[in-house]
């Protein structure tokens, strides 16, 4: 028989997407805001919903005085509208990357929606606010 010892490495990044899983077990591990800055209340509120199911629920507020907002069902089309409003040239004026997928429970994404809308009608654009509404199916090929 030949023994054989060998070291085992391992990395692992840990984040908040099993929180709704682990989170009992985690303790009080809080994760940081993305993009280096503060979590807005908005943000705070959807990332508290999504701890409370399997599904995802997410929010950034990338501009939250900007005109075009989105609120969009599913990972895959939320990155598809996102990437074609910034496309059309219209980046900067792009308030918010969002998504609620993985069919969330209809009371979470009621909240969603009022976390979403409450943040776009927080401040008055002269020109008006843009809402884009849309979804895609399961399997990503009809957005």
């Amino acid at each position: 028989l030949i023994q054989a010892a060998g070291i085992l490495v391992a990395a692992m990044r840990v984040d908040g997407a099993a929180d709704y899983l682990c989170g009992q077990a985690w303790g009080a591990c809080r994760f940081p805001a993305p993009l280096g800055r503060s979590e807005l209340p908005e943000e705070a509120t959807v990332r508290d919903l999504d701890a409370r199911t399997g599904a995802s629920l997410k929010l950034t507020l990338l501009n939250p005085r900007g005109r075009i907002w989105t609120l969009i069902a599913g990972g895959g089309a939320s990155v598809v509208y996102t990437d074609t409003i910034c496309d059309y040239g219209f980046a900067k004026e792009l308030a918010n990357y969002g998504e609620y997928s993985g069919d969330p429970p209809e009371n979470l994404v009621f909240e969603y929606a009022k976390a979403v809308l409450g943040a776009m009608t927080a401040s008055e654009e002269p020109h008006g606010k843009i809402l884009f509404i849309g979804g895609g199916v399961a399997n990503f090929t009809d957005v």
